[in-house]
Order: C-alpha cells, then structure tokens, then sequence
C-alpha cells in the first residue's frame, strides 16, 4: 500500500497548476510562475518538480518511484504545447533547468540553460533563428560550461580561461565580438576540458542532460555555500528545493534581443522609480555574472520602446498584485517580451522602512503588515555609522551604490583571505572582479564587498543586500589582478592589506580610512533630528513604524546600565527603566584599593571600616542612576563575581613577590595579598564563591549595598524626584537563600525608608537551572524575577562561554547541531523551556509576579519574540539595542498575513 501511495504522489505541476501560496511546495520561484501564468502574462510553458520530490531524493540518494514517468508526462505536454521536441536535430525544444526554494538564495543552488543541445540540434538551433551559426554555438558552449560546471564539479575557471584564451585571439575583450567560427572552436575546446574532468565525452542525449541537470539542483541544496547561506539566513535546512524546467526564450540572439532585471522601486532607497539592468544580446546569467557591464533600465525605451512599455505594465500590475516591491527577470527575444520570474524582492534596511510606509500611504497594506514587513536586524543596521566627508576625502573610483553603508577595511582578493583576516579580528573588504556563489564565505566575513564588474542586480548586489554588508559594484575605473593580489585605479596601485573605505550609498570608494559620523536614525533617536520636520523620507517612516510598534507591543523595553550616561543615552532611546544595574562595576578604577582592604580585613572592625568607605561612593552612584530614570523602576542586582576577580591575577602577583624578596624589599602587604588571593583563589570560580554565596560568606556586604540602595532613593524623593529601586540578589538556586538576604534587606530598607514613601523590590535573578525548576518555591520570598539567559545558557549547557565560542562553535555551526549560537539567540527547546517552566510556576505560586530578562538575549529580535510568548512584562538590553527590542515587542504583537520578512 505504502509503495502505492508513493507511485501515486503529484511530484510534478504544470504553471497554470500552481499559484504563489504554494510556495512549500512548489518554492518561490515555481510558485511565482505559476501566479504569473494565471495572471495571463507572457511567462515561457513549463513545470515545476516539488519540493517534497527533493526531500525524497536527498532521504534515499535515488528519485523517488514515480517521479520519471511524471516527468515525461509534463515534458511530452510540454513538447506538444512548443511544437518542438526536446533535442529534435531539426526544430529542437530546449529548456533551462532552475533551482526555487520557497525563500530566495540568490545564487546559491543551480541553473542549467539551454539544456537539448547536441552537435546535432545546434545546426537545428541556427536554422529556426533563420540561419544564425553565433547564436546557435553561443548557446551551445553555455551549455557545456553551466552543465560542465554545476552537473560534473568541473572547474569554472578552466572554462573562464578557455574563453580568455579565444579573445585575446581574436584581440578582443568582448566576448560578442567573437564570430560562429570562434564559438565553434570554443565548443571543441570546451568538450576537450569536460572529458579531461570528467573521463567521458559531453552527453549527447538531451533526456540524459535533463535528468543529470535536474540530480545536480537537489544536491545543489546541501553544497556548501547553500548550507552557509541558510545559515547566515536562518533558513531551515529542511525544505528542499524544487525544480523548475521552462522552455528556453534567448536573448541572444542579437541586437534587438537581450535579457535584464528590474524593480519595481528602487531597492537600495525605496525611491518610487524604474530601476533596473539590461543587457543586450545575452541571456539571463550574464545579468547577474558580471561578464559586460549593464545599462539602466531606462536606456530600454530607447533601444526597444514597445517592450519597454509593455514591461512598466507588467511591473505595475505585479507590484498591485503583490502588494510589495517586485524583483523581476525578463527576456526580449527578437522584440518580444518574456516575464522569466517575480518574486518580493531584496531590498535594504534603508528601503524596507521607505516602502513599507509608502505602501500604507497607497493604501495596500495596514500599519500592522508594515511592522511585519521590516525587523529589529534591519533597524540595528540603519544605527551604523557613515562616512563624514570634507575636501580632504577624494574619491578614486565611483562605483553603483548596490548595499548602503560606510565600510572601511583591509583589502582582500579572495574569500579564503578575507575569513582568514577577519577571524584574526581585522576588518576587510572583499574586491573582486565580480563575486560568484563561492565567495559566501568571504562576504559574511568581509565589512565590505567592492567589485569592478556588475549592477545593482549582479550577484554582488543581491547577496550583499540580503546580508545588510556594504556593497559598491561596478566600479570599472578600478583594474582588478586577483592572481597579483593588487587593483590600480587613476594612477594609484592598491597591494593587499592596503585599507579603503566604501560608501554603499554613493558608490564612492576611498583610499586610507575615512572618519565616520552617527547615521541619521540615530540622531533621531538621540533627539537631534524632528521626525515631524525633516524632509529624510527614511527617518519619517522609522519614525512612523516605531511609534505604531510601541503602541502595538505588550512587553516593556529596559536597558542595562551602570552609569547616569548610559541610563540617559537608554532613556533617549526609549528604555522605560533599567533591567540590569550591575554593582560590580562600581567597584573597578580607583575603588579597587577600597576592595583589596575589604578583601584583607583580618578583624571585623577592619571589614566594617572598609564597607563604611565604600558606601557613600555607592550611594553618589545610585543618586546619579535613580535622577537619570526619574521614577522609572530601575532593577539593581547586588555583587555578583567573586571578590577576587577584582585582585591581581595569582600567577603574577606570586612571581611580583618573588622578584621583591629576592631584592630584600619590604613585601609584608603584597604577601598578605597573594595570601587572600591564594586563599580565594578557585578552578571554576564561574561555580564558586560568587552572588548570593558571597553576600552569605562576606558579613555586611550585602547589607552595605541595601544600605546605599535604600539611601540613594530617599536622597532623590526628598529632593522633589521619583526613585523606584528593586534589588536583585543573583545566582540564588535555593529559596532559603533568599529568605536569608531578605530577612536582613527589609529590616535596612524599614529603617532607612522611613516615611519617604519609596517602595523597594527584592527579587532574584533566574541563572541557575535549579532555580528555575523550582521557581515555584523561590517565587514566594521573591516579589520579582529577571532571567539571567547568559548563566542560564552556560549552565543549562555545560558551556563556559568564555571559551567555547572560538574553540568549537565553530564545527557546532559547520555540522549543523547549532543554526546559531546559543548566547546569541535562546535556545528556545532547552534553555528556553527552564524560562517556560519558572514562569509559569512563579506566576502559579505569586500571582501578578514581575518578570523579566536581563540577559544579552533581551536585544536578540528572535529571543524578543519568545519572551513575548512567554508572557514576561518586560526585557532588557544594552543602551544602543533598546530601539531594536522596542520595534521586535511591536512586531510580536501584531498578527498578520502578509509576506514574510525574510
């Protein structure tokens, strides 16, 4: 029965079957087809072979049963529908053979044109163009290159060098001013390269060529760069591709034929316009190649105004339909226009704001689909800085502004160098003639992506704006020697290592470093730019977004902040109170000598002198932070580290003693100080004496704390201000514990309050996994809890996270165990269940409890969403990601069924 079921399965959909909705199983690509078929726009016949017929070809190495006799089902309709059989010596039918998983990965997976040719059918081929030998060999030696390279890992640049070798032979940079006599000779040459790689000759049967085309699109989907591109995107890894076989309409088959790409507006600004590339006389991979340098869109009307024309309708319409910018490829065979594919297009953080915030003012969408069509990463990348320029900066070259962004860095020239440089920590910029889906590595580790060759849609672009990395393409005055590891441009010559600085925006590229300034979002934040007055299209519809965002959002926004300036910096950025006010770092700079004396106390009265010494300092400290937060609840947590990480380190202050002895200096304080340090001195101080064991084991230190806490807000609410305290006593894993500190805390806050009316809270930090699995336990001596997800992260897992991330996070993220580390967005199965757990039985014991989280995942917008399903009050995170969290709580909020924001 089972094997039945498997024979009867649709693997297999014609266009006119499928719509856009159906983009799990028929991908982005196919699916979109399909939309514009039904649409009744000129898309070339085909078929889309299903998603689930990959995943069934990866599980088992083999097609699965019923998958070729559905195949040549649609391929004989196919046939039938054309006139024209596949590979037909005479009048051959040929098709492209392309990759479409249900999210876009520019380049990753594979494409095989002009699949049917043969040294038969290409004589074919030149008698239906009406005799035209260039155009016919032109195909076929694309062919064998695209089938050689992606179907038989033959390599690309050996093919590159072949066709080098034909232009300088003919003396010539062009590749269309090589005649059909030169492509013929470049097929033989070609052929000769494929059985030297490969040990057999090209295949010649057009049914072999599709079903090898179509195996080497499914393994496409785990080659290494897809597998690093889904994970640089957090695209899971189990959707699979789908396949689309589409018949073959050709742009080059002269002047009056051609291929581009287009937008519906401009992706980099948002600008409404028409912005776009065409290519004349080639097909559609030279587009996005780099192999000639584009025109603008518009130089079209000029060269073919009717498919011009034609072409702005469609893209209206597409964009109506859609509801969202459009990315579109098309193809103008012989003055007739094919729509090749549509789907919602890349654009950059920049132009997600600007356009989603058009769209509501046309009226296609709400303000709750604009929330959901832009992100807390887009955001974080409008806070970059840009370049400050004056008369001193030339620049040397201008490029197409393809990725907005101020990038400064170390030249490189190839992407093994720039992963190399940047895991040494240096900035780089990737320069390449034109980037190719083998470079992936070296774009995520590069600042910046700088190219000769291409447009705004080369592959270059496209990645580079779906990364949110700076990207100046087609700077063409600049001579590119990747073997020489050099570029020259206007007389100046640039060796690997030399630093440059891109302007993403211009398109402008530097020599040395350029200073940068705040970006315009920021200034906004800051309160230095009138959303209501400024003419800057993106800070209004930032503007517009957050405030939409803060009405939506449920959970409440803090910082972490130990400074007055930190805490008003937040404010500015709309933090609604601190989560996270770390003592400890009370402690450092000149106030070490106070702690070193606290530490080598030998009578209780020394302890209490040196307590007594630091309390006014800690008290001035708290005054500063509760006038900066001006009534807002500021939640304190006591000293956490061990005291002796704020000595010097064992080893070192052993050896300064050694070296003093032997000079017969006085030593009697630095040996009572290695003394304290040995005697504190533990192998995992991580587990050791530190938080709440500490305030236990050290009298009064706690207490001092409270004290200074307690002080500090009736200091300001006598002066005519607001405090709101909540004290914090960190690491708790049991509630006597607590109980313990909080006896003593109340008995300090009742005698210091008095009759000022401040409330204090006393609550703990949820870091220790008991702690969180008995939550319900701890929630009745505790009126709050934070979750402190980077102990919690450490613990739950056994990691320390001082070490593991450059020591096997690594492997962890090449293998797949991890799509992304754990201490940067929560682990929402394991760590992530211990928050679910304690919150909902603190809640179930303590009704009404506060909860928080204070941890580095309080910025992380996928951690943001998790904290809101959860149900706790608020989250917390450093001063500049405060915005990020704002706009994440929005988006949480707000349901929708509009486009994905990926």
């Amino acid at each position: 029965m089972a094997a039945q079921e498997t024979v009867d399965h649709k693997y297999v959909y014609d266009f006119a079957e499928g719509n856009k909705d159906l983009k799990d199983l028929l991908g982005g690509k196919g699916a979109n087809l399909a939309e514009m078929t039904n649409l009744g726009l000129p898309v070339p016949p085909g078929f889309t072979i299903t998603t689930e017929a990959c995943k069934a070809y990866l599980a088992t190495g083999r097609q699965p049963d019923g998958l070729a006799e559905q195949i040549e089902a649609h391929l004989e309709s196919l046939e039938r529908e054309m006139g024209r059989k596949l590979g037909d010596p005479n009048d051959p039918l040929l098709v492209s053979v392309r990759s479409g998983a249900k999210f876009s990965m520019p380049g990753m997976m594979e494409t095989v044109l002009n699949v049917g040719l043969n040294d038969r059918s290409v004589v074919g081929l030149s008698a239906q163009a009406g005799g035209n030998d260039r155009f016919a060999w032109d195909s076929y030696r694309r062919l064998i290159q695209m089938f050689g390279k992606t179907v038989c890992d033959v390599p690309g640049e050996e093919f590159e060098h072949a066709i080098d070798d034909a232009k300088r032979a003919k003396g010539t940079n062009n590749d269309l001013d090589l005649d059909a006599d030169d492509l013929r000779g470049l097929v033989d040459a070609y052929k000769k390269i494929f059985a030297k790689h490969t040990g057999r000759e090209f295949p010649q049967e057009p049914r072999e060529q599709l079903d090898l085309a179509i195996r080497a699109v499914f393994d496409s989907w785990n080659a290494e760069r897809a597998v690093v591109y889904r994970r640089q995107e957090r695209i899971p890894a189990d959707l699979g591709t789908a396949v689309n076989v589409v018949a073959m309409v050709f742009g080059n088959l002269g002047a009056d034929s051609g291929t581009g790409v287009a937008f519906t507006r401009d992706p980099g600004s948002g600008a409404q316009g028409i912005y776009g590339d065409y290519l004349a006389n080639a097909q559609g991979e030279d587009v996005v190649a780099g192999i000639r340098n584009t025109v603008p869109l518009q130089e079209l009307e000029r060269i073919d105004k009717k498919s011009y024309d034609e072409l702005l309708g469609y893209m209206a319409r597409l964009e109506e339909h859609y509801k969202d910018l459009c990315d579109i490829e098309f193809t103008i065979e012989r003055g007739k226009l094919w729509m090749l594919q549509t789907r919602v297009g890349k654009r950059t953080a920049a132009a997600a704001f600007v356009i989603a915030g058009q769209l509501v003012d046309e009226g296609l969408i709400d303000l709750n689909e604009a929330l959901h069509r832009v992100n807390g990463a887009q955001l974080a990348q409008l806070m970059f800085p840009r370049f400050q320029l004056d008369h001193e900066f030339e620049a040397v070259a201008k490029g197409i502004g393809a990725s907005p962004g101020a990038a400064v860095g170390k030249v490189v020239f190839t992407s093994d160098r720039a992963v190399e440089l940047a895991a040494e920590g240096e900035a780089v910029i990737l320069v390449r003639r034109e980037t190719n889906p083998d470079d992936l590595n070296g774009m995520i580790a590069a600042k910046g992506i700088l190219t000769s060759r291409g447009g705004k849609t080369s592959h270059a672009a496209v990645v580079a704006r779906g990364m949110g990395k700076t990207c100046v393409s087609g700077a063409d005055e600049l001579d590119v020697n990747v073997p020489a590891k050099k570029f020259t441009v206007g007389g100046h010559t640039v060796n690997e290592g030399d630093v440059v600085s891109i302007d993403g925006t211009t398109g402008k590229v530097y020599l040395g470093e350029v200073p940068v300034m705040p970006s315009e979002v920021v200034q906004y934040f800051e309160g230095e730019l009138d959303a209501e007055r400024t003419d800057d299209p993106l800070v209004r519809a930032v503007h517009r977004i957050m405030t939409h965002a803060d009405a939506a959002r449920r959970l409440r926004v803090r910082t972490n902040a130990d400074t007055g300036a930190d805490a008003a910096r937040a404010r500015r950025f709309g933090a609604e109170g601190i989560g996270l006010c770390r003592t400890e770092h009370m402690f450092l700079g000149e106030r070490r000598e106070l702690v070193e004396r606290l530490i080598l106390a030998a009578t209780e009265a020394e302890r209490e002198q040196a307590l007594a010494a630091l309390l006014p300092l800690q008290r001035e400290d708290f005054v500063e932070i509760f006038r900066e937060m001006d009534g807002l609840p500021v939640t304190v947590r006591l000293i956490d580290p061990p005291l002796h990480e704020f000595l010097p380190p064992l080893e070192q202050l052993a050896v300064n003693v050694a070296v003093a002895q032997e000079r017969g200096e006085d030593v009697a304080k630095e040996e009572a100080l290695l003394a304290a340090v040995r005697r504190m001195h533990e192998e995992n101080p991580m587990l050791g004496l530190r938080g709440v064991r500490l305030g236990l084991v050290i009298p009064g230190l706690f207490a001092m704390q409270v004290r200074a806490i307690a002080e500090a807000a009736v200091t300001v609410v006598r002066a005519g201000g607001a405090a709101c305290p909540e004290i914090m006593v960190p690491l708790v894993g049991a509630v006597q514990e607590l109980e313990t500190v909080r006896t003593e805390a109340e008995k300090i806050i009742a005698e210091v309050i008095g009759d000022s009316g401040v409330e204090v809270l006393i609550g703990t930090m949820i870091e220790v996994p008991r702690a969180a699995l008995t939550a319900g336990q701890i929630a009745e001596a505790a009126q709050f809890f934070s979750f402190g997800t980077n102990d919690l992260t450490q613990m739950g897992w056994g990691f320390s996270r001082d070490d593991v991330e450059g020591a096997f996070f690594w492997r962890y993220l090449e293998l797949g165990i991890f799509g992304i580390s754990p201490f940067e967005s929560i682990d929402r199965d394991g760590v992530g269940r211990l928050v679910r757990i304690a919150a909902e039985e603190g809640r179930a014991a303590r009704p009404g409890l506060k909860l928080g989280v204070c941890g580095e995942h309080g910025g992380d917008p996928d951690s943001v969403h998790f904290f809101h399903e959860v149900g706790l009050d608020y989250v917390s995170c450093s001063p500049f990601r405060v915005p990020v969290a704002r706009l994440e709580a929005g988006r949480a909020a707000v349901t929708t069924t509009g486009s994905d924001s990926r």
